[in-house]
């Protein structure tokens, strides 16, 4: 993760943060219309307009610390005809969406000659790839209300439900307790390694 806080990096983080959120957030809007659901929609947050899926401390820990989150998009799962499967692809929409976005930028990084895109260019486009793979990884965990706790909910067996139920309470006091004892960089570190691998083929 690029922890420098370097004014020229900060600003390119910025518009990072903003991308990174703004794309996740619709595809996990745009996921669920496609499965019949138009909440997202007809509240206005199907849209790649950042302030619409802004959370404050959500984008100054991406800003900051390399992982966050933004405002989630309403889900009616009500319109779903398969519970289980449309809550796994609704979840799964929003990071691949982010490994989606980093794997465009190493593209870009690989193919396009380092005269043409300047130092900024690349700089800017090494965030994009650390802050959209940060994303993908902080979101896959398994720990309600992240997204891998409902990826995760469409494969446990039924009489496993009560447990979850239980987590899902007490999941964001789990996820302060791994931020706060730098747990949660343990946990990210290899899937961070996997998504980079995956994105570039050169990390």
């Amino acid at each position: 993760m690029l922890r420098n806080m370097d004014p020229q990096i900060l600003l390119l983080r910025i518009p990072a943060v903003l991308l990174a959120i703004s794309f996740h957030e619709f595809c996990h809007g745009y996921a669920a219309k496609i499965l019949g659901d138009p909440t997202a929609e007809m509240q206005g947050r199907l849209t790649l307009n950042p302030i619409k899926h802004f959370d404050p401390i959500g984008a100054l820990m991406l800003l900051f610390v390399g992982f966050g989150w933004a405002k989630p998009v309403p889900v009616n799962t009500r319109y779903f005809k398969n519970f289980r499967r449309d809550v796994f692809i609704v979840s799964i929409a929003g990071i691949a969406g982010n490994l989606l976005t980093a794997f465009v930028f190493g593209l870009i990084a690989r193919f396009v000659p380092l005269s043409v895109l300047g130092r900024g260019g690349v700089l800017f486009i090494r965030i994009m790839i650390l802050m959209n793979v940060g994303l993908a990884a902080f979101n896959i965990l398994p720990i309600p209300p992240l997204d891998g706790s409902k990826i995760l909910y469409g494969f446990i067996p039924f009489e496993w439900l009560k447990f979850y139920y239980f987590l899902e309470r007490y999941g964001f006091f789990i996820l302060l307790i791994l931020v706060f004892t730098n747990l949660i960089s343990v946990l990210m570190s290899p899937v961070m390694s996997f998504f980079l691998w995956l994105v570039t083929f050169y990390y």
